[in-house]
């Protein structure tokens, strides 16, 4: 027998970074200093009482918007069926659809899509990954908190250690510079310091094609596993030129909101490495379905940031992806990830294996429930 959906809360969460951090985004002025994360979190009760949750974020801006649009359409979910995942979620496309199917709209959305997933998966009693049919049980994982472009080389380095001697097996740096020296001697120190440690860089869309054409060039020599957002994130073309040049894989798609604007890099002839976001491209849904296409088009995957969520997701693509570490949002979970020898290993919880935290509920500025109790 069908179950339905009983009642919906939704949770604005304001989490403030120990330390602000900047990218090239920052140096060039186009954006200030990240402080904080801003989460959006949706918790579902069934009528039979099965219980799911799911997030959704935004960094500078957006946050009030995602928790103000879901606030708007989320009665809609009410009395469906959970495990319907796919028609609720078109429900909920409707009952917004004056303000489109891409960014503040969807990103909202995500945060339920993710919980009926999480829902789904704890009803079965298997972790999502399982449910979805995983090829693997660990994911080769990377940090990035630690190689942000106010550290100095030192601090980058000092970072870079405590990272491998947690068991994390790959190092990423910002770059992106208004010098590029400056980058070059960067990547120079880091490389010489990790030796043959995985490698990645990250310029955050701060160059322009001859600009990017050039470091592409000069970064060959240092072994990369990626180069990350060389372009502008809907620069498909550019992007695409750019794998298809340099012997360093490109990686894009992390700013990227709907599954049209990843298909853009495909349609391109992009031979590089996708970066979805589930829950900026709006949710577990619209993810795995871009990811199909990704796979038939033989692409490798690294999906950006809430590792909680796409721990999960890599470990069901059909090649071995990276995972990237971030200890942001662990204060807002009562659970931590297991990580060692390189690898990041899929919790044995069912569900995406997490519950909320009491300081989750001390950071969260305003609520909103819809439906009853469940009994």
């Amino acid at each position: 027998m069908s179950d339905s959906i009983a009642s919906i809360s939704l949770s604005h969460v304001v989490l403030p970074l120990q330390n602000p951090v900047s990218d090239a985004k920052v140096l060039t002025g186009r954006q200030k200093p990240l402080s904080e994360v801003v989460l959006l979190f949706a918790e579902v009760t069934t009528a039979d009482g099965v219980e799911g949750m799911g997030f959704s974020y935004s960094k500078r801006a957006g946050g009030p918007s995602q928790y103000a649009h879901l606030k708007e359409v989320a009665q809609v979910a009410i009395g469906q069926d959970p495990s319907d995942i796919a028609k609720v979620y078109d429900s909920l496309l409707w009952a917004g659809a004056s303000v489109g199917r891409s960014g503040v709209a969807t990103q909202a959305i995500a945060a339920l899509d993710v919980a009926l997933h999480d829902l789904k998966a704890r009803r079965a009693g298997l972790p999502l990954a399982k449910l979805l049919g995983a090829y693997r049980d660990s994911c080769r994982v990377y940090n990035t908190s630690g190689g942000f472009l106010q550290a100095s080389v030192e601090e980058i380095k000092e970072k870079a250690d405590a990272s491998l001697a947690s068991g994390i097996g790959g190092i990423k740096i910002k770059v992106g510079q208004p010098d590029w020296r400056t980058d070059l001697e960067r990547v120079a120190a880091v490389r010489e310091h990790l030796g043959e440690v995985p490698l990645m860089v990250d310029a955050n869309q701060q160059w322009d094609r001859a600009r990017a054409r050039r470091m592409c060039r000069e970064l060959e020599a240092y072994d990369l596993v990626w180069i990350e957002e060389p372009l502008d994130a809907w620069d498909a073309t550019g992007h695409a030129d750019l794998s298809r040049t340099f012997d360093t894989p490109i990686a894009t798609g992390e700013m990227l909101t709907s599954v049209p604007e990843h298909m853009a890099l495909l349609e391109a002839g992009y031979r590089g490495i996708v970066q979805p976001d589930a829950p900026r491209i709006g949710g577990i849904t619209p993810f795995l379905r871009f990811a199909t296409l990704a796979a038939h088009a033989g692409l490798a995957l690294a999906p950006h940031y809430a590792m909680e969520i796409h721990l999960h997701l890599a470990a069901a693509y059909p090649t071995e992806p990276w995972v990237e570490h971030f200890e942001w949002l662990d204060p807002l979970f009562d659970e931590r990830i297991d990580i060692s020898d390189g690898r990041m290993w899929l919790p044995e919880r069912p569900g995406l294996g997490f519950t909320l935290s009491e300081q989750m509920r001390a950071l969260t500025v305003e609520t909103a429930r819809f439906g009853a109790s469940a009994t």
